[in-house]
C-alpha cells in the first residue's frame, strides 16, 4: 500500500498548468525526453499523464507511478486515451517514489519528468531507479533545477522557504544533476537551458534534459 499523497487543491492547479504549458513548448520538451526509447519503461511520478502521447511505437510497455488520486486518475484517462490512439500499453498504479513496487532489474527505462524536484527524498528515488533497471538500461530526465548562476541561485533559496508549501512539496533549488551522479548514474547527455514562461515561473526556470545510466564497476 502506498502512503497516502494528497495535494487536491494543488493537483487541480497543476494539471490545468501542465496543459497549458504543453502549448508554450513542453510538448517538445516531452518528446526530446522520450526520443527513441523502447522496451518496458516505467514512469515515475507521472503526473496527470502529459507524457503518454509522446512515447515512441518501440516502447512495448509503460507502468506509470503516481501517488496523488486526483492526478492518478487524470493518469488514467490519458492512459485509456493513448492506448486507443494506437500507443503502447500503459497501466497506472498507486505507488511512490521511494518504494516502488517492482522487481530489481525489471525495466529497461525509466523517466522522471518534472518530479525529483518535489518528491520528499530524491536520492531514495533515484536508488529506487537504479534498482530496477536493467545493468544498460537507461535514466531519461527532465526536471527544473538550481540555477548556475549565483544571483538567480539565491533567490531559489530564498523562494525555498515558501514555494513548496505553495506548490505541492516543489523545491527550486535542488542539483539534481548531482544527486543522479550521487544514485549512480553516469550522465551520458544532459542540455541546460531556461525555459521562462513569466514572472511567477522565473524560480524554476532553468531546467535540464538528458539520459544517465547506471555506472559501470570499475575495473581497477
Amino acid at each position: 500500500m502506498a502512503t497516502a499523497v494528497r495535494h487536491p487543491v494543488f493537483a487541480r492547479i497543476y494539471q490545468k498548468l501542465s496543459i497549458a504549458a504543453d502549448g508554450h513548448g513542453v510538448a517538445e520538451h516531452r518528446d526530446e525526453l522520450l526520443a527513441g526509447i523502447g522496451g518496458r519503461v516505467a514512469e515515475i511520478g507521472a503526473g496527470g499523464g502529459r507524457n503518454f502521447a509522446h512515447y515512441p511505437a518501440e516502447v512495448a510497455e509503460v507502468v506509470a507511478v503516481e501517488p496523488e488520486p486526483y492526478l492518478r486518475d487524470r493518469a488514467a484517462e490519458a492512459a485509456t486515451a493513448s492506448i486507443e490512439a494506437g500507443g503502447p500499453p500503459i497501466t497506472v498504479v498507486d505507488a511512490t517514489a521511494d518504494a516502488l513496487p517492482f522487481d530489481d532489474a525489471s525495466f529497461d527505462v525509466v523517466v522522471f519528468s518534472l518530479v525529483l524536484c518535489s518528491v520528499p527524498d530524491p536520492a531514495a528515488a533515484l536508488a529506487e531507479a537504479h534498482r530496477i533497471l536493467v545493468p544498460d538500461g537507461e535514466l531519461r530526465f527532465y526536471e527544473h533545477v538550481a540555477a548556475d548562476t549565483a544571483r538567480l541561485a539565491a533567490w531559489q533559496h530564498r523562494v525555498d522557504h515558501v514555494w513548496p508549501h505553495l506548490g505541492g512539496g516543489c523545491h527550486t533549488s535542488r542539483d539534481t544533476e548531482a544527486t543522479i551522479v550521487d544514485a549512480g548514474f553516469d550522465i551520458e547527455r544532459c542540455r541546460r537551458f531556461r525555459f521562462d514562461a513569466g514572472l511567477l515561473a522565473k524560480p524554476i526556470a532553468p531546467h535540464i534534459i538528458g539520459l544517465a545510466r547506471p555506472a559501470r564497476p570499475s575495473t581497477h
